[in-house]
């Protein structure tokens, strides 16, 4: 487990801290994927404020380190909203030293030791589930024999990784599953990331809430005209 400093010490606040190392993303997916997982739990979650999830956000454990960057994480127990200015990077010892409970990175054609040295980090750090989405996955090379998904839960100390049905991985600790499907987001069709309730059934993005009403809506006013009733006039 990583050392947490002295209480007795004075500490760095998020204001002194760097709120990110730096370095770009290296396409478009980090970015997207872990936003379209934020977006779903603000949905999902909309009565809870227990709960952070940053994009590209760098957390801090230990002021003598460099902060540890995910693509996204999820953080349990902490508030959801800060204030007007919202976190500028999620600091440890300004959050009861709670560690994020899940970690995600998405592999992207230049290398960034995802499966070994950020795995590393992540296990010593003690988060709890780190996720590895792999849209290289099936490649020759390195990535010959990876999963697109692949999800890894801390068992005593150490990352295990989980079996998965239907590209779906169950997360008891907070009632959701997560996996991957094709499905349409921000105009674009490919395998996205989504979050998943008990019996297997992915939680709609905003766009599809926004289709469906509008199918419900016209299915209604089709219904009242076939009984002879102007659904303009209700």
């Amino acid at each position: 487990m990583v050392t947490v400093p002295s209480e007795y010490r004075r500490l760095p606040t998020a204001e002194e801290l760097p709120s990110s190392d730096e370095t770009p993303v290296d396409n478009q997916l980090q970015n997207d994927i872990p936003n379209l997982l934020l977006s779903l739990l603000a949905f999902i979650w909309a009565n809870r404020d227990d709960w952070y999830f940053g994009v590209d956000m760098a957390v801090h454990y230990n002021p003598d380190k460099p902060a540890i960057v995910p693509d996204g994480f999820l953080a349990i127990g902490v508030k959801r909203n800060t204030g007007e200015r919202g976190r500028l990077s999620y600091v440890l010892w300004e959050e009861q030293n709670i560690i994020p409970f899940l970690a995600l990175e998405v592999v992207s054609e230049r290398y960034n030791s995802e499966y070994e040295d950020k795995l590393a980090d992540y296990q010593t750090l003690g988060i709890l589930y780190y996720v590895i989405y792999n849209p290289l996955s099936g490649r020759r090379g390195r990535f010959r024999n990876r999963q697109r998904l692949e999800v890894y839960k801390l068992i005593a100390g150490k990352y295990e990784l989980l079996s998965s049905e239907n590209n779906r991985v169950w997360l008891p600790e907070i009632g959701l599953g997560l996996g991957c499907e094709q499905g349409e987001h921000i105009g674009w069709e490919r395998e996205w990331l989504y979050w998943y309730d008990l019996n297997g059934v992915r939680y709609p993005t905003a766009e599809e809430q926004v289709l469906q009403e509008r199918q419900q809506k016209e299915k209604l006013a089709t219904y009242l005209r076939s009984m002879g009733i102007n659904p303009d006039e209700i």
